[in-house]
């Protein structure tokens, strides 16, 4: 399901408990990237966009839903494809300019059908230090 409206969107009045909206560090945009990871396995699925009326939504249906920066409206995961992202916690990171979801993933987390959207374009397999990587001590 998605939603706008002319009262939506980054930088609106959110029904956000006012003690998480006055920690969080949202960008220009009034967004903050939100991390969802598959809360068993310590996978990482996928990056969205949360302002504080997505994140209000994720905390309060117990599903995730994110702003779309495409489309400019919101939307919750799973409505249309039936990977549905159930929330089994929220944190902030110590700068709390990201939001951590642990969910349990239904099905495919990315757009493209795969199960991450980490999976396609790996830079770096393995330890760094074995490969001589920069940065490393090697």
């Amino acid at each position: 399901m998605t939603s706008s409206s002319p009262i939506s969107g980054p930088g609106r009045p959110s029904p956000l408990a006012p003690e998480i909206a006055d920690r969080l560090k949202r960008g220009a945009d009034g967004l903050v990237p939100a991390i969802a990871q598959q809360y068993d396995t310590g996978e990482v699925l996928m990056l969205g966009w949360m302002d504080d009326e997505a994140l209000h939504r994720t905390l309060t249906t117990g599903r995730c839903t994110y702003w779309s920066r495409s489309r400019q409206e919101y939307w919750v995961k799973g409505d249309t494809s039936g990977h549905v992202q159930w929330v089994k916690s929220v944190a902030l990171d110590c700068d709390a300019d990201t939001v951590l979801v642990k969910v349990d993933q239904v099905g495919a987390a990315c757009h493209t059908g795969a199960r991450t959207c980490f999976d396609a374009d790996v830079l770096l397999a393995g330890d760094p230090a074995a490969t001589g990587a920069p940065g490393t001590d090697q």
